[in-house]
């Protein structure tokens, strides 16, 4: 049983713990709000526990679950405490409409949380074009993934895949912009030509 922690106490940390638990994980949950952390903890179940807020995380495989205007102050609060671990960004820095994105041209949220984070840890870019319901009902889905270190992405497809998803590695993290521009035209899709949110990128593979 490996041990997964996870920053924040949303619905995404819901999706993501409950789907960890069922493949065998232990969960940490570990949110501002230490109430809020324990009482999800909770309702997750049994193999869930609440850390403490700017504490050392359990897993060598933290998922950064909060909103994207707050990771990489998120991250500097942490700290040392970070150090060695796995981070995967699942966030989505979309402007105030949802129509395009609000970082730098040429970089990526990732990309920001992985200077602000020690040296010693590495940022995975993964789960951000998955919705929260379909992520939460389980697979087969595919999970698209990026970053620089081949070791961490092992660690992280290995993650994913005892969720019963497919990894699907898209090459390094200046990937990260183009998965977060993915992640926008799926709204874009939910909007549009789609309709609603109960659908998921894929590969389909011949």
């Amino acid at each position: 049983m490996s041990t997964i922690s996870i920053i924040g106490s949303g619905n995404m940390t819901s999706a993501i713990g409950g789907l960890a638990l069922r493949g065998g994980n232990a969960v940490e949950v570990i949110g501002r709000d230490a109430a809020k952390s324990e009482s999800l903890a909770q309702q997750l179940g049994d193999g869930a526990t609440a850390g403490a807020w700017g504490a050392a995380p359990a897993g060598d495989v933290v998922v950064l679950a909060v909103l994207f205007e707050s990771a990489v102050d998120v991250v500097g609060q942490f700290g040392d405490a970070l150090d060695g671990k796995v981070l995967v960004d699942i966030t989505n820095p979309f402007n105030a409409t949802a129509t395009g994105l609000a970082t730098p041209d040429g970089t990526s949220n990732a990309q920001l949380i992985a200077a602000a984070a020690p040296a010693t840890a590495h940022v995975v870019k993964a789960f951000n074009t998955l919705f929260r319901d379909v992520l939460a009902a389980g697979g087969p889905l595919d999970v698209f993934l990026a970053g620089d270190d081949a070791q961490a992405k092992a660690r992280v497809s290995a993650f994913i895949e005892s969720l019963g998803l497919t990894p699907r590695d898209v090459g390094d993290l200046s990937m990260a912009h183009w998965l977060e521009g993915a992640g926008l035209l799926s709204v874009g899709l939910a909007r549009n030509g789609v309709g609603n949110l109960d659908f998921s990128l894929g590969v389909n593979a011949r």
